[in-house]
């Protein structure tokens, strides 16, 4: 039973894994082109497609500091990213945007990086989920719809203006899982799988919270019932999906960010 619901979890939609791919799912189809370089300086003062680049990003002092933290920590993952981004401006002659340029530098982050994030302590772990948390509550106050589109990974325009609008949080999101991968690749800490009993003890906590068994298993093995849920309902399990989640013990709730945040470095 238990393989199988770990199998479930690698190949469903997953809240856990799923909000970590709402801002990774926004990279991979970037806004329109915000304008040739051209436009704006005569041939002779162009900068450099880099400095460009650089320029857009500290053009947004709240991405300004993960970068940062990005080049400080992994600096060949930061030369890579940069390097990128320069090349594609080159290509195109069209900056994307402050927003773009965060979420794609997540994405290569993740994929290069995401694994370590799961050998973090505890706490580390716990401030990844808690700003999905707040990043969701902050989606949620607004839009039921684009709500479940992110715990969905679904790529949005709509999230896309979201992020413009709420760049602190969503910057803070992405410095959290950041942090994580630092952590982790400090501390190295070997964590086994979520047992049988873990995720009976979350479905335990989720059915105290009022959640029916419908959702329960949308949320934990990806089963949509038919007809789907309203929004609004999905909306809010979710919520209470990570709000429940901190609540477990310290063994099984690290357990099972654990294999999110390895499910998330694979997604």
């Amino acid at each position: 039973m238990m393989i199988e619901r770990i199998l479930a979890l690698a190949a469903a939609a997953v809240v856990a894994v799923a909000l970590g791919v709402g801002l990774t799912m926004m990279a991979l189809s970037p806004p329109p082109a915000r304008g040739a370089l051209s436009a704006t300086t005569a041939p002779s003062e162009k900068p450099s497609p880099r400095q460009a680049v650089e320029t857009t990003i500290a053009s947004a002092p709240e991405y300004g500091r993960f970068f940062a933290r990005l080049r400080e920590k992994f600096p060949q993952d930061y030369e890579g990213t940069i390097g990128g981004f320069a090349s594609r401006l080159s290509e195109t002659k069209a900056d994307q945007g402050a927003d773009y340029y965060l979420s794609e530098a997540m994405r290569r982050l993740r994929q290069s990086r995401g694994a370590l994030a799961a050998k973090a302590e505890p706490e580390a772990m716990s401030r990844v989920f808690a700003k999905q948390l707040a990043v969701l509550q902050a989606i949620a106050r607004e839009d039921k719809k684009l709500c479940v589109a992110f715990l969905y990974g679904a790529n949005n325009l709509d999230f896309q203006r979201f992020a413009a609008s709420r760049r602190p949080l969503v910057a803070d999101m992405a410095s959290a899982s950041l942090e994580a991968m630092v952590d982790g690749q400090a501390k190295n800490i070997a964590r086994e799988q979520p047992t049988e009993a873990d995720f009976k003890a979350l479905e335990t906590a989720l059915a105290a919270r009022g959640l029916a068994k419908p959702e329960i298993e949308a949320l934990l093995d990806g089963k949509m019932p038919d007809p789907p849920l309203e929004d609004a309902k999905m909306c809010a399990a979710g919520q209470t999906y990570l709000e429940v989640l901190r609540t477990l013990p310290e063994a099984p709730r690290s357990r099972i960010y654990g294999l999110a945040l390895e499910l998330m470095a694979k997604s």
